[in-house]
């Protein structure tokens, strides 16, 4: 059941330990959120899964299979999908554009087979479009498909965000803050499409996010770090009951 698991993961920038030792598993169809104060190590965590960052020590693996040395693009192909804190939008393409734009594997991309404009192009940019729209539709973006995205809310940017990435046909979504900065409504909405796309599409989730309600409501699991380290891990109740973990947001001994 487990599709990641990261094992003694270190990470040091110059004689700052900025994560020290941390292990867990996401297993399929969960979601988990990372939680802790600022510092905690969270972010740098995140990196390390997506391949952003290369640990000093620890291994990652993606379904089965040790991915440690590879890029974020190779982790992608694989099925590996993150989203930025700040949205990575187009501004200056459409809605639509976006979308279509991050479609994986267009045969078209292969010189011959565009010059020959073959049907396989041609099938593969229908299904694409068929595939955006039916995402535009289920994040509630469909009405504005032919807007610029440079227009869109910061909220209506992280639902966009995540349509992009959907249309990678990811196993596994990391997820970057995709709370920050989003008004309470359409933090709602998202909270809710990312409990259908676990619950009728399958979908895995990795969450790190500063929202702690948001977090509380959403996760299978809670993992909550301090210091570069794995401080707690559980259910939602388990995580928000532990005495060392208050401590940790607090300023405590913990």
């Amino acid at each position: 059941m487990t599709l990641l698991e990261a094992r003694g993961l270190r990470k040091t920038f110059g004689g700052i330990v900025a994560v020290d030792d941390v292990s867990f598993e996401v297993d399929r169809r969960e979601i988990v959120g990372v939680i802790g104060p600022n510092g905690a190590g969270k972010s740098t965590t995140f990196k390390l899964l997506a391949g952003f960052h290369r640990p000093d020590e620890g291994i990652v693996r993606f379904d089965g299979e040790e991915v440690t040395d590879l890029g974020p693009e190779k982790r992608a192909q694989r099925g590996m999908v993150r989203t930025f804190q700040i949205a990575q939008e187009l501004t200056g393409m459409r809605v639509m554009e976006n979308m279509l734009l991050a479609a994986q594997n267009h045969p078209g991309e292969k010189v011959l087979a565009a010059a020959a404009n073959t049907s396989s192009v041609r099938d593969y940019e229908s299904d694409a479009r068929d595939r955006a729209e039916e995402l535009l539709k289920f994040l509630e973006l469909w009405d504005l498909r032919e807007e610029y995205a440079g227009n869109l809310s910061g909220g209506q940017r992280k639902l966009l965000e995540l349509g992009r990435a959907l249309m990678a046909e990811p196993d596994l979504l990391l997820l970057d803050e995709p709370m920050a900065g989003v008004n309470p409504d359409l933090t709602d909405r998202l909270l809710q499409r990312i409990m259908e796309l676990r619950d009728e599409r399958d979908m895995t989730f990795l969450v790190v996010e500063h929202d702690i309600e948001a977090i509380m409501r959403i996760s299978d699991t809670v993992i909550g770090m301090h210091d570069g380290k794995v401080l707690s891990k559980g259910t939602p109740e388990e995580v928000q009951s532990d005495e060392r973990m208050l401590e940790a947001y607090l300023g405590g001994d913990v």
